[in-house]
């Protein structure tokens, strides 16, 4: 026969706070587990007689809350093919209490019926201790499990579970990743009743306060000023919003997809040059402005009604976890050849899903993009095809008869076939870089910036020799340009 299992809250204080059912409740009851025994009310019961089994021991068996949780749920079930089990948890059975949750989830697998009888929560005690008032907005959060993702730092938040130095710890650097570090914060002990104590102190010293238990929770009031709040998405979204709004700036108003898409560009090759700077700073900055055209493309969308930037990205999100089965799914996959194998097979199953009149393979390359990367990935598709130079010195022998094809028409003096030809000999030029996985683009803004370099070197010394450049011959300029070779430039 299996017995039902009753689970009682302790409340969040003394047993003054018991409401007089639950005291009675374990008065008559011949033993009662206890997830711990570490609670005034438990100390006070048990000096009027009443047997506890506690579960304190597994916490040292295990090296995860929830391996702890799980034990404590599998051991009362399995006591309840024996006997009617009383459990006792602090506070409210259903706030903030893990193991009631896996007892509820559970209790059908095993044929027990989980009843939950009541108890007092911290919570209205707490909302009381530190006076605010939770339609403002608040979260309760468990400080056993708290990740940076979790917190909304424009609201009231209660992070319960803080009792011990080392949860104070995590709990302390998670909130750090987003307030700073003289935020105050409140250690909230034993709300409501008579031993209730209250502690305000800057964030950085939560973990330095000894005096934590089972009943201390954290109180995180919200961030008020603008300028502490630019760390998160939400506000940055509220800032392009408010530039494109009514009393907006004129510039961001008038703004459209159209007159957007030259900065986008500059914005791109700005990041580019930070990157091959290595300039970390310079990083930030350039991919903040790349962001901002994202954000001000996504507020036009929004302005017209057509989509917002909850659907860009959900979008991309989607795109992610389906193209990556070997990562979100149960697909094996052996190297990165495989990956980008089925990364093209799940975007053609995707194209004929959507019923795509695409006609070619050279279709979804983007007519807009530089003509260097567009006919890297022209090159790219039809090789993927079979349509394509089997080895790099007959791509290269190409490359020397459009060269001898550009001479010739150097001779004719018709501009349309050199341009022609050239175009030509730059595709082929455009080959021998895939072949060796190097971007054309990219090596040609190398040579531009190599180029500007040792120019500004010449500058330079002409300026410093007080002189112009007519008064320089040719010879004369190129023997800057070797010192600038020579020093790296």
């Amino acid at each position: 026969m299996v017995n039902d299992i009753v689970i009682i809250g302790l409340g969040a204080g003394d047993l003054d706070q018991l409401p007089y059912g639950i005291y009675k409740k374990l008065k008559q009851a011949s033993s009662c587990f206890a997830r711990t025994v570490e609670h005034p009310v438990i100390n006070e019961l048990m000096n009027e007689g009443v047997s506890f089994i506690s579960f304190d021991d597994v916490y040292e068996k295990h090296d995860t809350f929830e391996k702890v949780y799980e034990e404590i749920a599998e051991t009362l079930l399995k006591q309840a093919s024996v006997e009617a089990v009383l459990y006792a948890v602090p506070g409210h059975p259903m706030v903030a209490e893990r193991t009631v949750q896996i007892l509820i989830e559970k209790g059908s697998e095993y044929g027990v019926s989980v009843k939950v009888e009541g108890g007092q929560s911290f919570l209205d005690a707490l909302f009381l201790a530190v006076k605010i008032d939770p339609i403002e907005g608040f979260q309760l959060l468990d400080g056993t499990a708290l990740e940076k993702d979790d917190l909304h730092i424009n609201q009231h938040m209660i992070i319960g579970q803080v009792y011990d130095p080392f949860i104070a710890s995590n709990v302390k650097l998670t909130l750090m990743e987003k307030l700073p570090d003289d935020h105050v914060v409140y250690l909230v002990t034993a709300a409501g009743s008579e031993t209730e104590l209250v502690k305000r102190l800057p964030l950085y010293e939560l973990d330095r306060e000894m005096e934590l238990s089972n009943l201390t929770s954290v109180y995180v009031p919200p961030v008020k000023e603008i300028d502490k709040q630019y760390r998160e998405f939400s506000t940055f979204r509220q800032i392009i919003a408010q530039l494109r709004g009514p009393n907006g700036c004129p510039w961001d108003i008038k703004q459209t997809h159209e007159s957007l898409k030259q900065y986008l560009i500059e914005e791109t090759y700005e990041l580019i040059d930070a990157i091959d700077k290595q300039d970390e700073d310079e990083i930030i900055a350039e991919l903040g402005d790349v962001l901002l055209q994202v954000l001000l493309h996504a507020q036009i969308g929004e302005d017209e009604g057509m989509f917002t930037i909850e659907d860009v990205i959900e979008g991309i999100s989607s795109k992610m976890v389906r193209r990556h089965p070997h990562v979100f799914g149960d697909i094996e996959v052996n190297g990165e050849e495989d990956v980008l194998k089925n990364w093209q097979q799940i975007k053609k199953e995707e194209k004929e899903q959507a019923g795509s009149t695409n006609k070619s393979l050279l279709d979804d390359v983007g007519k807009s993009i530089p003509n260097l990367i567009r006919a890297h990935e022209y090159q790219k598709r039809a090789a993927k095809v079979g349509f394509d130079w089997n080895e790099v010195s007959e791509a290269w022998r190409k490359v020397k008869e459009e060269i001898i094809e550009v001479e010739a028409e150097m001779d004719q003096g018709d501009e349309a076939a050199l341009r022609m030809e050239l175009g030509d000999l730059f595709f082929a030029l455009v080959n021998v870089t895939r072949f060796y996985g190097i971007q054309a683009e990219e090596a040609v803004h190398v040579a531009n910036q190599k180029f500007y370099n040792r120019f500004t070197y010449i500058e330079a010394c002409i300026q410093n020799e007080r002189k112009e450049f007519a008064n320089y011959s040719l010879d004369e300029l190129d023997r800057f340009w070797e010192e600038a070779k020579s020093k790296g430039l």
